[in-house]
């Protein structure tokens, strides 16, 4: 542990050290393919843990998603001996997974299901994402502070199927911490779009370790979208084998019925048990940059 590095540039310290486990981590490759990586190098970015978007997002996802401030209690309680307890700054870690060229490329050619790589890295690279959150809560209660992720095996995660608006949805949503901490903004599809583009995962951690806010580059949370900020594109529509994606948005429901029903044949070609489509997310403008506005 480099205590000159926390205690002159933490963010930085932990931002290099994310970079370092994607590039170095033996998680991050498609060992059952051909052992090349799953995601490039990540963005990081940082959110103050009080920032009035995560109030906000109660209204605008639902009163059951988590703020900052309501996950950070649960470190609290279960490490009430740490030397840095202090719950008065909050920060919330944030980086962006980008799927790797050679994997995009394999889903771009694809029209009705997602490619072998695609699946196998929704499976497997969300486990390298799990290991990831797990280092860097690591990383944080070895240099004394509170530190506490919320992965989809997290007994605190729930996901809500039906029974609430926005259904499915869940009381964590990783794209809209991201957005919080400068990373990206929404599409149609409601993908995030990012500055590596809209084939992602997210991630983060929330800690009661002060780190400076990064700025968000955008007016809106539609900003990056061609076809939600000045009306054109929307080539995501043409994409979605399951027609849940229109001009009015995305429905949700029958994105997921469509990957269900998908599943069955997902397990059996390519020898996983999560499915993700994503058809969306490639062979459109978005799918690795911020796509350029017309006449720019």
């Amino acid at each position: 542990m480099n205590s000159e590095a926390w205690q002159h540039d933490p963010a930085g310290y932990l931002s290099q050290h994310i970079v370092a486990f994607v590039r170095e981590s033996p998680l991050n490759r498609l060992w059952r393919i051909d052992d090349t990586p799953i995601w490039g190098d990540p963005l990081v970015g940082f959110a103050d843990g009080d920032d009035p978007l995560f109030e906000q997002y109660k209204a605008i996802i639902g009163p059951y998603h988590f703020t900052p401030r309501e996950l950070i209690r649960h470190a609290a309680e279960a490490f009430p001996e740490a030397p840095y307890s202090s719950l008065d700054r909050l920060s919330v870690i944030s980086w962006v997974l980008p799927a790797a060229e050679q994997t995009r490329a394999s889903n771009r050619r694809e029209q009705r299901a997602p490619s072998r790589r695609w699946t196998h890295t929704r499976q497997h690279g969300e486990d390298f994402n799990d290991a990831l959150r797990y280092h860097v809560v690591d990383l944080l209660l070895a240099a004394g502070y509170l530190a506490i992720t919320l992965p989809s095996a997290s007994p605190l995660f729930k996901r809500y199927d039906d029974g609430v608006p926005n259904a499915p949805t869940s009381n964590w949503s990783e794209r809209h911490v991201a957005y919080v901490a400068g990373l990206g903004t929404f599409g149609l599809s409601d993908g995030l779009i990012t500055p590596v583009g809209i084939a992602i995962r997210c991630g983060s951690v929330v800690t009661n370790l002060p780190l400076p806010a990064s700025p968000r580059p955008y007016e809106s949370h539609v900003a990056n979208c061609l076809y939600l900020s000045e009306g054109t594109c929307g080539e995501c529509i043409r994409r979605c084998p399951a027609g849940a994606i229109s001009r009015a948005g995305h429905d949700k429901r029958r994105c997921q019925q469509y990957t269900e029903k998908a599943l069955s044949y997902i397990k059996m070609w390519h020898g996983v048990h999560i499915a993700g489509c994503g058809l969306c997310q490639t062979g459109v403008p978005c799918e690795a940059a911020i796509p350029a506005r017309c006449g720019s």
